[in-house]
């Protein structure tokens, strides 16, 4: 009997860790011009700590995991990344001087820190950076102000004062 247990948590660890499906910001910025949706942004760098805390506790998050894919096209973005990457037509290389990916630092408005989760709204204007390690329910508010709309609407201090969080 407990062979049997021991497999289904490890069955059902398997199923999580694999959940989060990841694209690269070219992928999901093709993706958004054929079915507009919002880019999640996880900016991360190997050394960062909280990174990892986020990556076992939010990201695998069931919850988490169909929202995102349902609502966002989800990118893990290494911000130290010495390759060029392409967004909006323009070209982003590794920056020796700040030790990091110029994407990052247009993504943050310079203002780096990790982990930051960043929303770029389906009109794909105007990241919107917000730095720091985020419980689910925390991401949960962020992502449902985006993923539905809202930030369309209203200011996101109205739309916090009555939201009704569910994870």
């Amino acid at each position: 009997m407990l062979f049997l247990c021991t497999g289904i948590t490890a069955y059902g660890q398997e199923t999580t860790e694999k959940g989060m499906r990841w694209m690269t910001l070219a992928e999901a910025e093709e993706a958004a011009k054929k079915e507009p949706r919002p880019i999640l942004i996880d900016l991360y760098t190997d050394w960062c700590g909280w990174c990892k805390v986020m990556d076992k506790r939010t990201y695998r998050n069931e919850k988490v995991i169909k929202y995102l894919h349902s609502r966002f096209y989800p990118v893990k973005l290494d911000a130290e990344t010495k390759s060029t990457l392409s967004y909006k037509g323009k070209a982003f290389s590794y920056n020796t001087q700040y030790k990091t990916n110029e994407i990052a630092l247009y993504l943050t408005g310079g203002q780096l820190s990790y982990p930051t989760t960043v929303i770029i709204p389906t009109t794909g204007e105007d990241p919107q950076p917000i730095p720091g390690y985020l419980a689910p329910g925390e991401l949960e508010l962020i992502v449902k102000f985006f993923g539905e709309g809202a930030y369309r609407k209203q200011e996101f201090t109205a739309y916090q004062k009555v939201f009704k969080g569910e994870w």
